[in-house]
């Protein structure tokens, strides 16, 4: 695997078949199809496995759009998982499940559209915030309940690591999505989940306290401390000074962040979020209470703010898809963030201070 940080590689280009299946199964038997696991007999694919890296990785286009250099913790932008879930050949458990028909479920899943995932739908069967508020304002209604995919990188040194709530650090979430959302054989255990007013399908299913199985049986928690090990080893990308942002207005930029603009007291550096209990309230940061209250504590997380360029300069990705700030994508560009915090708390900035702190934003992980 390639550095995250060296991104800017080209390799020869070959042509070949994408479109024929025998292709495909050949790509997948070498491990070739980011996220996808293929199970052989002989060459036979019986069965196929996904991993994290199928949302929280992607690759440089090095070769082809879509096809190059793996870049790990670079959360898939283009990846629509709920039009692929939608086209599976049954999905009458899942509807089941959820107590809706499968023309229903249908539509919810093509409602997320690229880089998003639904991860609590399958507690609490909340498939759209019926109103979108943004600074007293109503900015949506009806919106996809799916977040954004957040990125992999960056991770180490501070506590939560999903948009909303205390659901836990990144040894938590993995657990949660190798046994709830991908399936695996395992144990999990959270007994928030048996509250039924808040989590009623999670509480139905038993979902809080998975069977007590063997050791022998449980094909998940042996590689739990592994994948931690490596994920917090994993770097946020490095901004190029005049390519991915403007070092002169940067530098203006920095000094707005922790002065006039006062991010530096909740996205403190270098962390970028706040060192211990980095929750909000809705009210705090002035937006709705929809995915908050999905929570279990009805709070948002501070982010940590590394790598905010390639999303941003819309890196590795269709055009289309860059951008989208905040756990839903409301915020289509830094500026729009800037603009709602401007509001939010009477910073009183210039248009020229604005972009400044644009291009500081960045410029982060900063080096300086």
């Amino acid at each position: 695997m390639r550095s995250q940080n060296n991104y800017g590689r080209t390799s020869r280009k070959t042509a070949s078949n994408l479109d024929d299946p025998a292709t495909t199964v050949a790509l997948v038997k070498l491990n070739a199809v980011l996220g996808v696991k293929g199970i052989f007999q002989g060459n036979t694919l019986s069965s196929v496995g996904l991993t994290c890296a199928v949302c929280h990785s992607t690759v440089d286009n090095s070769l082809a759009f879509g096809i190059g250099h793996r870049l790990d913790g670079w959360a898939n932008r283009d990846l629509d998982v709920g039009k692929i879930a939608a086209a599976a050949p049954n999905l009458q458990p899942v509807a089941n499940l959820l107590g809706v028909s499968v023309a229903t479920l249908q539509t919810v899943l093509n409602s997320w559209g690229p880089g998003k995932f639904d991860a609590e739908i399958f507690l609490d069967g909340k498939a759209f915030n019926p109103q979108q508020v943004t600074d007293g304002v109503v900015t949506g209604t009806n919106v996809p309940g799916a977040t954004l995919m957040p990125n992999a990188y960056g991770l180490v040194g501070f506590n939560q690591h999903t948009w909303t709530g205390a659901w836990g650090t990144v040894t938590y979430w993995n657990a949660f999505v190798a046994n709830l959302e991908l399936h695996g054989t395992g144990r999990f255990f959270d007994p928030r989940l048996n509250n039924a007013a808040q989590f009623p399908i999670a509480a139905a299913n038993g979902f809080g306290d998975l069977p007590h199985i063997d050791p022998d049986d449980d094909l998940t928690t042996k590689f739990l401390p592994a994948l931690h090990f490596y994920q917090l080893a994993i770097p946020a990308p490095d901004p190029r000074p005049g390519i991915d942002f403007n070092e002169e207005a940067a530098q203006r930029g920095d000094k707005l962040f922790s002065g006039k603009a006062g991010c530096n007291n909740c996205h403190v550096e270098p962390l970028w979020t706040e060192p211990g209990w980095n929750l909000h309230t809705p009210a705090e940061i002035g937006i709705d209470s929809f995915e908050a209250d999905r929570a279990p504590d009805h709070v948002y997380k501070t982010m940590n703010l590394a790598g905010l360029f390639v999303r941003e300069n819309g890196l590795f990705m269709k055009p289309s898809n860059k951008g989208r700030f905040y756990h839903d994508g409301r915020f289509a560009t830094l500026l729009d963030v800037v603009n709602h915090y401007n509001t939010r708390f009477s910073l009183g900035l210039t248009t020229q201070e604005k972009h400044d702190l644009v291009e500081y934003l960045k410029s982060l992980p900063s080096k300086e």
